[in-house]
């Protein structure tokens, strides 16, 4: 029964199904809203900006010697030494002292996009049996990777933490407790804590600020008052403790504003107050919990999220709930080649708008009439997007995230592409992380692993597991938001 059943489920589904669909949505949604991120380019020059608009990639193809651009079949990049990649093409409209000038718009070839075999911009997806023999390649083979300069390569899975989820855990010595979130916003990254101490004192730590911060002093300078905090206390424990770091901390009654400057007097010291200000403004907006917002009116529910964090260290110090188990599967999330593409698109095309704006400048400044062909270089996104994926060096200082592809046997390519790699150390025990958890059971392969340092930290899917590709985060709170106004009617 259970053969009839594997048999059934590999016939209707590819084992490397989880890494195509996973391109794919980055084909269709996700390069795009790197665009939509930074579609305004503002140089240094009066009067005058570029809009980037739609995004358009087509299919594969290589610049011959001549100059001649013609489309590329697999088989042929990898007996030619060539990378199987698809030109870049985006709208670039001129805004000139607010205006957009239209009869200057047109598209430009930007760069080059790596393609994976079997994705939605492959030739060989479309093509029947008969005609892949043609083309000379192979009918059986699963697709799933790329090939760069000839070679195979293959994204590995990376497994990590869930982003924007409270992790609440003990620390070794067992008189902290610590909520932890990995605060994750488009292109950006935030670890940010709320410890509650023994004696119930609140402290917080979030990238930027130099030391640990008091949990009413932020809340204050984040606009909510005293009987705004203890209306999220529900608990009288919670309530306890709210009021002790009330007294203790000094800043009871202190104001927004005056927090606000006392914030940046801890991280600009010395210098005016208006700075300082400003400095404490642009720390709290960029750089504490991204995930909620990034502007003054996010403030607000910046300082319930805190509060939430609060209560959760506070229930498990007092031992009222279990803290959680960051080796829970549900508390790991897997990133696999289309989110890992998307963070590469994403770091070359901040490069590549910062050198727009340089060419910008720098024609100007000669007196030189602007041309938008002259000024962008497509090898600024090319050659970033390349060298990660030769070497394997990734966005936030990963290391073998591209790998060659094993090609020892057919089970070894298979296996290779279900890869899911851990960014913790090898050098590090982490015994907990390395033993098999309960809750890998149908995801993770219990047995299959490496000996040695990569033991139980390099792992591998299981035969029937998928992986699914995610949902747009933003209309999904926007109907939540919805539900519960309908609710209080």
């Amino acid at each position: 029964m259970g053969n009839e059943i594997l048999r059934s489920y590999l016939e209707s589904n590819s084992l490397v199904q989880h890494q195509i669909e996973s391109y794919n949505r980055f084909l269709d949604s996700g390069i795009q809203s790197v665009i939509d991120r930074q579609n305004i380019i503002e140089p240094s020059v009066e009067g005058f900006a570029l809009k980037l608009g739609k995004i358009r990639l087509e299919k594969a193809s290589v610049i011959e010697a001549d100059g001649s651009r013609r489309a590329i079949m697999p088989n042929e990049a990898r007996l030619r030494n060539q990378t199987y990649a698809a030109p870049i093409f985006i709208e670039v409209v001129p805004v000139i002292r607010g205006i957009e000038k239209s009869a200057s718009f047109g598209e430009v070839f930007v760069g080059e996009l790596p393609i994976m075999l079997r994705s939605n911009l492959c030739y060989i997806k479309t093509l029947t049996k008969e005609q892949m023999v043609e083309n000379g390649e192979d009918v059986e083979d699963p697709g799933g990777y790329f090939i760069m300069k000839g070679v195979e390569r293959v994204l590995v899975g990376l497994e990590d933490v869930a982003a924007n989820r409270i992790i609440t855990t003990k620390k070794k010595t067992g008189d902290k407790v610590s909520s932890v979130v990995f605060s994750t916003a488009p292109g950006f990254r935030a670890r940010c804590v709320v410890t509650r101490a023994q004696s119930g004192t609140f402290t917080v730590d979030f990238p930027t600020v130099p030391k640990s911060l008091s949990f009413i002093l932020l809340l204050k300078a984040l606009g909510m008052k005293q009987e705004d905090m203890l209306d999220y206390a529900d608990l009288l424990t919670f309530k306890n403790d709210m009021m002790l770091n009330f007294e203790l901390t000094g800043f009871k009654d202190i104001s927004g504003s005056d927090a606000l400057i006392e914030l940046g007097k801890l991280s600009a010291p010395g210098q005016a107050k208006e700075y300082q200000q400003k400095r404490a403004e642009t720390q709290i907006d960029n750089y504490l919990l991204p995930h909620i917002g990034e502007k003054p009116e996010d403030r607000y529910e910046k300082g319930k999220y805190l509060i939430q964090m609060a209560r959760k260290s506070t229930i498990v110090g007092n031992g009222i709930t279990r803290e959680d188990d960051k080796d829970h599967y549900g508390n790991k999330r897997v990133k696999y080649s289309g989110e890992l593409m998307e963070e590469l698109f994403a770091y070359a095309f901040r490069f590549f708008t910062k050198e727009v704006k340089y060419q910008v400048e720098r024609t100007s400044a000669r007196g030189r009439k602007l041309s938008i062909q002259s000024i962008i270089n497509p090898d600024t996104i090319s050659d970033r997007i390349a060298y990660a994926m030769g070497t394997g060096t990734w966005v936030a200082g990963q290391t073998g995230v591209s790998q060659v592809l094993d090609r020892t046997n057919l089970i070894s390519t298979y296996t290779h592409l279900r890869r899911v790699k851990s960014p913790l150390a090898k050098k590090h025990p982490h015994f907990k992380a390395r033993d098999v958890h309960g809750t890998q059971w149908g995801k993770i392969c219990p047995s299959e692993t490496p000996e040695g340092q990569e033991v139980g930290l390099t792992k591998y899917l299981a035969i029937m597991s998928k992986i699914t590709v995610g949902a747009d985060e933003a209309s999904t709170e926007q109907k939540i938001r919805e539900i519960r106004k309908i609710e209080k009617l």
